[in-house]
Parts: structure tokens; C-alpha cells; sequence
């Protein structure tokens, strides 16, 4: 059943499955701050593995007002923007409008419940690899997964819905019975990978892979997290850590998005992704040196961005 969905953030993630919604016939509506003129007139280039397309999209605006009441809105922006997202939202939402997040880190369902009541507030991670390589143009890696869970408590319809949605326009979609869980398990690529493609000054996935001690490092924080996740209650196997670095072999020379936001002068998402996981791995008695060392080396080199 064709529904209508907002799209907030058309960068690499929000475009990507915006257009793929939008290719299962769902009216497509996007809250774009710079692409909009692109979008409209272009559509959504699609990239992967050799494939090229182009995909229409109903609307493309700057102006949550123009977008109107949509049945879901799938929040894609940088979590940098979240104080921005319930003057944003709330042009878009009825009474019985979904939120979806499909942002990285910590902390984003509850700014959602803060919009709308948790029950129809549902957190998805995305576990790909992909690229906004120009405006309009996005690149896909590796399709990877997405898991979805409620903003709080277990499984209800809301999830599963969102799950039905993106799994009928073609993405490995499941529902998780634990946010947490997820959260935990998506930052064991999140923190080394990103953080340490930004610490070592500038470098992409492979080069962190092929240097010894970078990998090292990687290890060590993949282990606390792991460590923090089962004091928290949703512990992860050690094969889900040894995942993390055969996936990441696949990718190339991968730059993940906060490196990409460092270098292009954009605010890197500090908090959700290292500061947030930081400080719950600590409150839950897990000592967590290597990452603390690891947030240091990143607030001081924004800092110095900063001049």
C-alpha cells in the first residue's frame, strides 16, 4: 500500500532509501537544505556495483510546510542537527504520523519522544556502506542491513510496519527486540572506524586495517564496547566483533562519514557516536581508557579545526 513519507536529510542514507521508497511507489517527499533544486529537476542517481539509475521523488523543498501531514518521516539528517528537528517536524506530523530514525549514535530516539509519544517513535541502524559523492548522487558499497526496534520497550506494530515498508522496496529489513542492543552493536564499527579514520589523521578504512597498530587500536575499542554492551544488559558475541573487520575488508578505501564531515569543515557528531556510548559504558562500571583517549584525540583536533 502506497503511503506518504518525508524524507529529512538527503545525504547519503536519506537519499539512498528515499529513492528506493520511492521506486516501490510510495509518494516521496523530501526536506532538503541545499539539493532541492537538484533533486527536483534530476531525481536521485543511484549508484552500486556497476548499476546506474535515476529515481523520481514526488517533492524536494526546503520548507517542512510545503512537505505537509506524511504518514511517516524518516529522519536521516546528521545528528547535528537534531536541535533543529521539532520545528522541523512538527509541519509534517498528524496524530498518527511514525518517526523513524535512521541515525548514528546514541540519544536520537529520545529526541524524538520529546516530538511525538514513544510509541510511534522507531529507531532503525543501518549497517552500510554509502557515499553522498555529489549533490543528488549518492554511492552504495555495500547494501549491508537495517534493524529497527521501538524507542522504548519491545517490538509493537509501529516497528513492525516500518520494518514491512523498507523490506517490500528491497532492503534486509528486521525488527530487534532491544534499541540498545542495536546501538551497541552498531558502534562497534562506529567508534574505531570513525574515530580513528579522523585520528590518525585523515586516513580511510584500509589504510586503519593494513597499519598494526591502527588495527590494534580497533580491536581494543571494539572489545570495550563490547564490554560496556553486556554491563548494560544486551551483550554481543565475539563474532560480531570479528565481523566488523572481515565487512570493513570489503569496502576499499572506504572514508566514513565523520571523517568526511571533518575534512569538509562540517560539525563532526561527537556526542552520539563517542562522548554518549562514553559516558553509559562508564555510569554502567566499564573503565574505557582506549576510548576516552580516542574522544580526546577528536575534540582536540575539531578544536584546532576550529581555530
Amino acid at each position: 500500500m502506497s503511503i506518504k513519507i518525508a524524507i529529512v536529510g538527503t545525504g547519503a542514507v536519506g537519499g539512498w532509501y528515499g529513492a528506493l521508497l520511492a521506486a516501490d511507489d510510495h509518494e516521496v517527499r523530501c526536506l532538503a537544505r541545499r539539493d532541492a533544486t537538484i533533486l527536483n529537476e534530476k531525481g536521485i542517481r543511484l549508484i552500486q556495483r556497476g548499476s546506474d539509475s535515476v529515481q523520481r521523488i514526488a517533492l524536494a523543498t526546503s520548507d517542512p510546510k510545503e512537505i505537509g501531514m506524511v504518514d511517516l518521516v524518516v529522519v536521516a539528517a546528521k545528528t547535528t542537527a537534531n536541535a533543529n528537528l521539532a520545528q522541523w517536524l512538527k509541519p509534517m506530523c498528524g496524530p498518527k504520523t511514525v518517526l523513524l530514525t535512521l541515525q548514528n549514535g546514541m540519544g536520537n530516539a529520545e529526541v524524538l519522544t520529546q516530538i511525538v509519544e514513544p510509541s510511534r517513535v522507531v529507531a532503525g541502524l543501518c549497517f552500510v556502506c554509502i557515499n553522498r559523492t555529489a549533490p543528488g548522487v549518492i554511492e552504495n558499497m555495500l547494501p549491508g542491513y537495517i534493524r529497527m526496534a521501538a524507542a522504548q520497550g519491545p517490538i509493537h506494530d509501529n516497528v513492525r510496519k516500518c520494518v514491512d515498508i523498507f523490506s517490500h522496496a528491497g532492503v534486509d529489513c528486521k525488527a530487534e527486540d532491544s534499541l540498545d542492543a542495536v546501538l551497541w552493536k552498531k558502534l562497534c564499527w562506529n567508534i574505531p572506524f570513525n574515530g580513528l579514520a579522523i585520528a590518525a589523521g585523515g586516513v580511510t578504512t584500509d589504510r586503519i586495517l593494513a597499519d598494526p597498530k591502527l588495527r590494534t587500536r580497533a580491536r581494543i575499542l571494539m572489545q570495550e564496547v563490547q564490554s560496556a554492551a553486556a554491563a548494560c544488559g544486551v551483550p554481543f558475541s565475539q563474532e560480531h566483533l570479528e565481523r566488523q573487520f572481515t565487512v570493513t575488508e570489503t569496502m576499499g578505501p572506504y572514508r566514513p562519514s565523520s571523517l568526511i564531515d571533518y575534512v569538509e569543515g562540517k560539525e563532526v557528531e561527537i556526542d552520539p557516536i563517542w562522548a554518549i556510548p562514553l559516558a553509559r559504558g562508564i555510569a554502567a562500571g566499564v573503565p574505557m581508557p582506549e576510548l576516552s583517549k580516542l574522544l580526546s584525540e577528536i575534540q582536540e583536533l575539531v578544536a584546532k579545526r576550529r581555530g
